[in-house]
């Protein structure tokens, strides 16, 4: 399946799972933790500047941001983890993303995204077990890869494949906003998915 990343639109943000209307489209999901880069790899997949926004505040997604294009449906999933949040904001969250992951809808894809540099944290591991446990389908996206020299990096995934559970049966693809390293490999990946 050709896909135009160019005619890609925002469409709604949802602050609770009750406000969300029914999936009716093929949808591809963003998942990690505060700040590890989800809005900066849904502007470089459709090569936006500003399509999602970005801010060096973590946190800041606290909605789920629904983008579109023909009949699939790009999802921002709020940042986890993120610990200057009030407990009632992280408990809405945790409702929205359970909400959303557990709920009747064509999710074809998760991009599960972690920090290249750094080994993940408890709950990047609870979402990758969640992942694993429920079947669904994901790809561990490693982002700011240009941050690392190459020895580091070559350290980092041997120990990725320590700390990560089936680390070494999962697709991996490292990403990096700077060098587009990965962007055109997730592409392929999206069309694939959606091929019906």
């Amino acid at each position: 399946m050709k896909i135009n990343y160019n005619k890609v639109e925002y469409i709604a943000s949802y602050g609770k799972f009750s406000q969300m209307p029914k999936g009716e489209h093929i949808e591809i999901a963003f998942a990690g933790h505060s700040n590890v880069g989800k809005s900066t790899l849904i502007n470089k997949i459709f090569n936006r500047k500003n399509l999602a926004r970005v801010s060096s505040v973590p946190g800041k997604t606290a909605t789920i941001n629904f983008y579109g294009l023909d009949n699939i449906r790009f999802v921002d999933l709020p940042g986890y983890g993120y610990a200057k949040v009030a407990k009632s904001e992280k408990e809405r969250w945790s409702g929205l993303i359970d909400g959303y992951l557990s709920s009747e809808r064509d999710i074809r894809l998760i991009f599960m995204l972690v920090d290249m540099r750094h080994a993940p944290t408890k709950d990047d591991l609870k979402m990758i077990d969640f992942l694993i446990d429920t079947e669904m389908p994901f790809v561990l996206v490693l982002t700011k890869a240009d941050k690392l020299k190459k020895t580091e990096r070559e350290k980092r995934m041997q120990s990725f494949s320590k700390e990560i559970p089936c680390f070494d049966d999962m697709h991996v693809v490292p990403f990096s906003s700077m060098t587009f390293e990965g962007v055109d490999e997730l592409k392929e990946i999206i069309e694939e998915v959606c091929e019906d």
